[in-house]
């Protein structure tokens, strides 16, 4: 189940919650602080990790010397 970073209408209150994406799209989330279903998603930053793979992550030409984190330090 994913998590929903949300914002009551009503009160302000922001949490985060745990649901199905079932229950997000019937609006059966409620606000813990004042019992709402009226509630907004939040959008924040996603930070997004991805291999390298053979590619240098840190060009020898630049840096002088790799810093082991591709595999190839000289």
């Amino acid at each position: 189940m994913p998590y929903y970073d949300l914002k009551c209408s009503e009160c302000g209150n922001e949490f985060n919650a745990k649901a199905s994406m079932d229950e997000r799209s019937a609006a059966a989330i409620q606000c813990p602080a004042c019992g709402s279903y009226r509630l907004e998603t939040i959008f924040r930053k996603v930070n997004v990790v991805r291999s390298l793979g053979d590619e240098a992550c840190c060009p020898i030409g630049e840096t002088g010397g790799c810093g082991g984190c591709c595999g190839s330090a000289r």
